[in-house]
């Protein structure tokens, strides 16, 4: 069964469509699992600006196929984890399907849990495919997250909105994300046994 991957932003052109693409190629070696971006405010049909195209380029990564589209409750339902670029993001997805609310962290939140518990062997998943771990892995995510201490600047969860900025303010919103994004593939590649 398919691990799903929902990563939302405000227009669906920049923070998370980077984030889908880094994800998609950080995942790449788990054919179950996909990845899909979608806004909250999306720009439909839009694609990704060209200073993110070059900071994706030069990281490797061809992001001229992507087209903004809008985010649906039906979207939210389906996925097994969704990766919200700011809080603001977190907050509109789970109003809009509150049971979600376990399975959705801001992108960097996520990275600090996993990176609190890179150290700790944590709970043995029992279960029988990559797909089963990482879902177990999320919740067990959701229910320690309330114990890792927040920054001391709530800002630190989210990834800075670079829409209509300059290229300075687009690489600084790919140098805060990128990281993040490593840290949730680790975390779901050890979660699921490789």
């Amino acid at each position: 069964m398919t691990f799903t991957i929902l990563t939302v932003c405000t227009g669906n052109i920049c923070r998370s469509p980077v984030a889908e693409l880094l994800l998609a190629r950080g995942l790449a070696g788990f054919p179950d699992v996909a990845v899909e971006s979608a806004g909250t405010g999306a720009l439909v049909g839009a694609g990704i600006p060209e200073p993110a195209l070059r900071l994706l380029s030069a990281d490797g990564v061809d992001g001229a196929g992507h087209h903004s589209r809008q985010l649906t409750p039906a979207l939210v339902r389906e996925a097994d984890l969704v990766l919200a670029m700011a809080r603001e993001h977190r907050r509109a997805v789970v109003e809009l399907v509150p049971a979600a609310t376990r399975r959705t962290f801001t992108v960097r939140e996520l990275a600090r849990v996993a990176e609190s518990l890179r150290e700790e062997p944590g709970p043995r998943i029992e279960a029988d495919d990559e797909s089963a771990r990482m879902r177990a892995a999320v919740l067990h995510a959701a229910g320690v997250r309330g114990m890792i201490p927040q920054p001391d600047d709530p800002r630190d969860l989210d990834v800075i909105d670079p829409y209509r900025q300059s290229d300075e303010v687009f690489r600084e919103s790919f140098a805060q994300l990128t990281p993040a994004v490593a840290s949730v593939i680790a975390f779901l590649s050890r979660s699921a046994g490789k």
